[in-house]
């Protein structure tokens, strides 16, 4: 997730799934997870949430609806129109994440993971970058 306050910096709050190939290993997140990384971040911002996401299947589940409807009270949802990639601010953090490691050699799947979670951390104290991604995707903020 890709935070952002008004006259604050960016705030990246994620979750890896590091997938190694084992029988029975989920591949992807469930809407469980999204779930909870959603109360973790009202948790760690300590207010109300607005959240923009893609038509993602796991985002349209019916329990991920009630879950939703059942917090509006801090929690709006915003759903972007379908094949919309350039409303997306998120495409242009990941852009930004896989350019800062285009041309890394890992040794492993974990040294990967610590490689994007490097590039994240360096994306966030850089805020003219995520003003960017904001403003090409059409979300200005006023500040």
């Amino acid at each position: 997730m890709a935070c952002y306050e008004k006259g604050e910096r960016f705030w990246p709050i994620y979750k890896f799934r590091v997938h190694r190939g084992r029988k029975g290993e989920p591949k992807a997140f469930s809407w469980q997870d999204y779930r909870d990384l959603i109360v973790r971040a009202r948790t760690q911002l300590g207010g109300p949430i607005v959240l923009v996401w893609d038509n993602l299947s796991v985002h349209l589940m019916p329990p991920m609806k009630e879950f939703i409807a059942a917090s509006s009270d801090w929690l709006t949802v915003f759903q972007l129109p379908s094949c919309a990639p350039d409303l997306n601010p998120q495409k242009g953090t990941w852009a930004l994440m896989k350019r800062g490691i285009g041309n890394l050699a890992v040794v492993n799947v974990d040294h990967l993971a610590k490689s994007v979670k490097r590039c994240l951390k360096k994306i966030q104290y850089r805020p003219h970058l995520i003003d960017g991604c904001l403003t090409s995707a059409g979300l200005i903020m006023d500040g």
